[in-house]
């Protein structure tokens, strides 16, 4: 009986030891974690070999660093979007500032002819703002998850023509013709006809801001390409030209939120179709493939 009571007594003697260690890690843990509270990056650590106190150091650990890796990556987004946000007020205020300039001109000026030019400048002005403006918009609705194309068959060499004959001033602008080379003049996608439309619209904008020289766009089977030349100055990275507020210089262009190709990008995945850029020396190539039409 009595050696009975001394095995209890070893027993419930080491238990107990084993229980106050536990408190003191216990406790010790706390006031660690109290020194992460107050900004510290210090690893935790823990001085008993228990399997079951180690793994708990183990996974806190992992989620202190998660944590931090969160905060820094949240803290490097926070400061982007605050770029982002003060090159696109600059952006548009530019041809706001610039529209107000030239009507203020206008009043002004007593010549019909030079008053009439003057009001075409702020109204084109005002013309990029819209644009941008626009973009702005369908940003916000592509961040959201209710957006669901329209997809329905599309003839789509008329929707680029159009787009073409709406820009038509844009090329007399710089001086040049677009060349459009359709295989098959029927081509038919399964697409919705507005956000075609945009994309096109975009591909043509951006090539005609940021390109240089002449604008070829070819249909090769279920893809169209869209080719321009580019400058040294402006050599984009095909890598990123479709992330958001992109620029391929550091100097801001007029009449570009930066939004533009992103917006590209966003509207083909979401119509199951996609988008890729190619630079070859001195010439860019987006490539755009389109979901085709079933009867295709």
């Amino acid at each position: 009986m009595t050696v009975v009571l001394l095995i209890l007594g070893v027993i419930c003697g080491g238990v107990l030891i084993r229980h106050i260690r536990c408190i003191l890690e216990i406790r010790s843990l706390h006031r660690q974690l109290q020194e992460l509270e107050r900004g510290s990056h210090m690893e935790l650590g823990v001085q008993s070999r228990q399997r079951d106190m180690l793994a708990l150091c183990r996974k806190l650990n992992r989620l202190q660093k998660l944590h931090h890796q969160g905060q820094i990556q949240y803290e490097r987004a926070e400061r982007q979007l605050k770029q982002n946000i003060t090159g696109l007020a600059h952006d548009i205020r530019t041809p706001l500032t610039g529209a107000a300039g030239y009507v203020q001109l206008a009043r002004e000026c007593e010549e019909p002819g030079r008053r009439e030019y003057y009001l075409q400048v702020a109204a084109d002005r005002l013309g990029e703002l819209g644009d941008m403006l626009e973009e702005l918009f369908l940003y916000t609705k592509l961040t959201s998850e209710e957006f669901t194309p329209d997809m329905r068959e599309v003839q789509v060499l008329p929707l680029l023509s159009d787009c073409l004959v709406g820009l038509y001033h844009r090329f007399e602008e710089k001086g040049i013709s677009p060349r459009v080379d359709f295989a098959q003049e029927g081509f038919r996608a399964r697409a919705d006809e507005e956000c075609l439309r945009r994309i096109f619209h975009n591909l043509i904008q951006n090539a005609l801001l940021h390109g240089n020289g002449d604008i070829v766009i070819r249909q090769e089977e279920g893809s169209l390409i869209f080719e321009n030349g580019v400058s040294e100055t402006s050599r984009p990275d095909p890598e990123h030209i479709f992330d958001r507020f992109y620029k391929a210089d550091s100097a801001r262009r007029k009449g570009s939120s930066g939004l533009g190709l992103f917006i590209v990008k966003e509207l083909a995945e979401r119509m199951n179709g996609s988008v890729y850029a190619h630079l070859e020396g001195d010439r860019l190539r987006i490539t755009l493939t389109l979901n085709l039409a079933l009867s295709d």
